[in-house]
């Protein structure tokens, strides 16, 4: 399938929520900051409560907030709540028996496609929201001063 920009909206909106623990934040106020639609956010928010990272409130003050610890979810935690397949499209259709290239390239690129996806893996489950947080605080301070 590849990927999408849903992995870039959830790990804005954890952020967010991660940046804000202490209260809870509306999808309009996270796709004010993705300039987004709130629809679209609320559908990403969706997939990452049904991961067990968000938790959602309705009524009056209500809105999203984590499930868990900023510290305890990984980028890689995202990833996995809103992408399906591979990231890395393989062949459409199986290439020519015939050739000696075509026989033997979709088993050479699974290996190497593979591979590189699970250096992606273990790349983002090293990197937690906190870890965002603090980075965009810290870019903010230097913004500022």
């Amino acid at each position: 399938m590849g990927l999408s920009s849903r992995s870039a909206v959830a790990i804005h909106a954890l952020t967010m929520l991660g940046r804000w623990n202490d209260r809870s934040l509306t999808s309009a106020e996270i796709a004010d900051s993705l300039a987004s639609n709130p629809v679209l956010v609320r559908r990403i928010l969706g997939s990452l409560r049904d991961a067990g990272l968000v938790l959602s409130t309705e009524g009056r003050g209500g809105g999203w907030t984590l499930a868990r610890k900023p510290r305890e979810i990984t980028l890689y935690d995202a990833f996995a709540a809103v992408e399906e397949g591979p990231v890395l499209s393989r062949h459409a259709h199986p290439p020519s028996d015939a050739c000696e290239v075509g026989r033997h390239m979709q088993a050479v690129l699974e290996a190497e496609f593979r591979a590189a996806e699970h250096a992606m893996e273990v790349r983002l489950g090293r990197t937690t929201v906190e870890h965002l947080v603090q980075q965009t605080l810290a870019r903010e301070r230097e913004l500022t001063h």
